[in-house]
């Protein structure tokens, strides 16, 4: 049954593997270029799993420490994992002991897979979930120690190499456009950022556009509920 999963979820992982190790890689060299040992990055990558976050909290161990402001910045940057924790939850029931991993392993990449991806026959979905989860993950620690020693030996300027986080994000936003046949979703989320951003400026919009951005969402769904026909 496991081996089964595993080819079934490994074919599902490769194409996360290849953007993984190269986004990994380059928040290693950037670990390494702030001087932290190679110990860091690959244990920051194993217990937090948050690239977006990993990247803001270099900054964060070098600056003054203030708990309350990385607490609500590690909030404000993940918040939409709550939205995405929401929607897993009927996907999650009697998974036993693997639920605690799913739930702590899920990042945008596995969520996509086990949202939308139907086991083959045969596949246990609980089993195909863990080693989607799990895979992405190795990819991910691979990648950070990797680009950490590389970093020990290899010396070039990093700047802007943050910036890796932005152009994922962006590739993933055209792709599912250019996928999805409804874009109101997306015009949704893009408006309501618009508006914050305008609003509370670049530093505070997260929190709001997330909320707004559900209340979007919940009128919009309440709406065609009441224009379905009653069977």
């Amino acid at each position: 049954m496991k081996k089964k999963a595993f080819r079934a979820a490994l074919p599902y992982s490769l194409p996360i593997c290849i953007g993984f190790l190269f986004i990994a890689m380059s928040y290693g060299f950037l670990m390494r270029s702030r001087g932290f040992s190679v110990f860091y990055p690959m244990a920051m990558s194993a217990f937090i799993f948050a690239g977006s976050m990993e990247f803001v909290a270099v900054e964060l161990l070098l600056s003054a420490y203030a708990p309350l402001h990385a607490f609500l910045l590690t909030l404000m940057v993940n918040a939409r994992h709550l939205f995405y924790g929401i929607s897993m939850l009927e996907k999650y029931k009697g998974m036993g002991w693997k639920k605690p991993y799913l739930i702590f392993g899920m990042c945008d990449e596995t969520f996509s897979i086990n949202c939308t991806v139907t086991p083959p026959d045969g596949v246990d979905r609980g089993w195909f979930m863990f080693f989607v989860t799990l895979l992405n993950q190795t990819y991910w620690v691979a990648g950070a120690t990797l680009g950490a020693l590389l970093g020990s030996v290899l010396h070039f300027d990093t700047t802007g190499i943050e910036f890796v986080m932005t152009a994922l994000f962006t590739v993933m936003f055209v792709n599912q456009w250019e996928e999805a046949k409804d874009h109101r979703p997306a015009l949704t989320g893009l408006g309501c950022a618009a508006l914050c951003l305008a609003v509370f400026g670049s530093d505070g919009f997260m929190l709001p556009a997330m909320a707004l951005i559900i209340v979007c969402f919940l009128v919009s769904s309440k709406s065609q509920k009441k224009e379905e026909p009653a069977l």
